[in-house]
C-alpha cells in the first residue's frame, strides 16, 4: 500500500501544466475534453484513490485556469460562480469521472471566454485604452499597468491585443500620442522647452528632445522657431 501511494505521489509530483496552459492560449473548444483527459492519462489521474491527491491537482489546475480567466478581464465573482471557490471545490471531488468532468468544463469554459474576448472584447478594450491614453497622456505615471487596470485586463494580455490591433507597441503609441500634443504645443505658444516636456508627460526634458528629434527630424527648439518664423 506504501509502495502504491508513493508510486502514484511521484507520478502527480510531475504534474506539468504546460499543454493546458497552451490549450488555454490558442487551443480550439471541440479539442479540449480531448485534451483535458490526455493530459489526465498521462500522470495516471484516472488511476489515483487517494483524496488528497486528487485535490492537489485540481488545485494546480484551477490556479491555472483562475489566472488565465483574470488575465481576460473575467471578474472573480464570475469565475467563483461557475466553478466555486477554492475552498468549495472538494465537492467535486467524490469520484475520480466527477473530478474530471469537472476539468473538462473548467478548461472548456476558459476557452469560450477568451473566444468570446477575442471576438467581441478586445477591440472594445483598445479602444477604451487608446481614449484613457488621448486624455491622460500628461500624466508621467501612466503606464501600462495603470491603463491595463482602466480597462479590466492584465497588463500582459493588454500589451497583445493592443499590438495586435494597432501594429505598435503600448509605450509607442503612448509617445506618439505625446509627441503629436508637444508640437501643438510648441506651435501655439512660446512656452519654454521644459515646460512642453512636463505639460505631456516627459520627467526629462533632455530626454523629451532625443525622443522628438526622433520622431519628427527636428529638436523641439528648432521645430518652435521654424513654425514661428513661417
Amino acid at each position: 500500500m506504501t509502495a502504491n501511494v508513493t508510486k502514484q505521489a511521484c507520478d502527480v509530483s510531475r504534474l506539468n501544466t504546460e499543454k493546458l496552459e497552451q490549450l488555454l492560449q490558442s487551443g480550439r473548444i471541440e479539442r479540449c475534453r480531448e485534451t483535458v483527459t490526455g493530459f489526465l492519462r498521462e500522470i495516471r489521474f484516472y488511476e489515483l484513490d487517494s483524496l488528497m491527491l486528487r485535490l492537489y491537482v485540481i488545485m494546480d489546475i484551477y490556479i491555472v485556469a483562475r489566472s488565465f480567466s483574470r488575465e481576460l478581464g473575467i471578474p472573480n465573482e464570475q469565475f467563483v460562480a461557475e466553478f466555486g471557490s477554492i475552498d468549495e471545490i472538494s465537492a467535486r471531488l467524490q469520484t475520480v469521472d466527477s473530478t474530471s468532468a469537472f476539468l473538462c468544463d473548467m478548461i472548456e469554459q476558459c476557452v469560450r471566454w477568451r473566444m468570446e474576448t477575442v471576438r467581441f472584447g478586445c477591440s472594445d478594450a483598445v479602444q477604451k485604452a487608446k481614449a484613457y491614453i488621448d486624455s491622460h497622456y500628461m500624466d508621467e505615471d501612466l503606464t501600462l499597468k495603470s491603463v491595463a487596470e482602466k480597462v479590466g485586463l492584465s497588463p500582459p494580455y493588454l500589451s497583445a491585443v493592443f499590438k495586435r490591433e494597432m501594429n505598435e507597441n503600448f509605450s509607442d503609441y503612448l509617445t506618439k500620442v505625446r509627441i503629436r500634443h508637444a508640437k501643438e504645443l510648441l506651435c501655439r505658444s512660446t512656452k519654454l522647452i521644459y515646460e512642453v516636456a512636463e505639460e505631456v508627460g516627459f520627467r526629462d526634458y533632455r530626454y523629451f528632445s532625443q525622443v522628438f528629434k526622433r520622431l519628427t527630424g527636428q529638436t523641439p527648439r528648432a521645430f518652435q522657431s521654424s513654425f514661428h518664423q513661417s
